[in-house]
């Protein structure tokens, strides 16, 4: 399983911006889980499973300790609010780990895909509004 560290190393290399990074990782971490969902009657389906909730509790814990850190550039309202979904998504993982269901996967899928799409946005295009609209989808 990758390390979304060391992919964060491994695509500033290549010279991905900050949001470009955090587009792709969160959009790898939808797309775990969102095979997971796609094939839940898999044999290796518990496997597979681990492996995707692992990862987003990886990226997930990544995004909350940069958001902890004074000199974080984020206004401090959206670090609040990012790190309330985040507490949301621990949550929402460990209760898939728990009690495995494919539907409990649909809000994560959607967050990760919906921050990664607000990401992606030109720099200037993305309020808080947009970006907040995104995830509500």
């Amino acid at each position: 399983m990758s390390n979304p560290y060391n992919i964060y190393q491994n695509l500033q290399k290549d010279g991905m911006s900050q949001r470009e990074l955090e587009a792709s990782v969160l959009t790898k971490a939808g797309r775990m889980l969102k095979s997971c969902q796609d094939n839940w009657s898999a044999p290796d389906r518990d496997a597979k499973l681990d492996e995707a909730i692992r990862y987003n509790q990886k990226v997930w814990s990544f995004f909350q300790s940069e958001l902890t850190m004074p000199d974080n550039p984020l206004p401090k309202k959206l670090r609040e609010d990012i790190l309330s979904l985040s507490l949301f998504i621990d949550k929402r993982l460990l209760e898939v780990l728990a009690f495995p269901d494919s539907e409990k996967l649909n809000i994560v899928i959607r967050i990760n895909f919906g921050l990664a799409e607000g990401l992606r946005m030109k720099q200037g295009e993305n309020s808080y509004d947009q970006q907040a609209e995104a995830v509500a989808v």
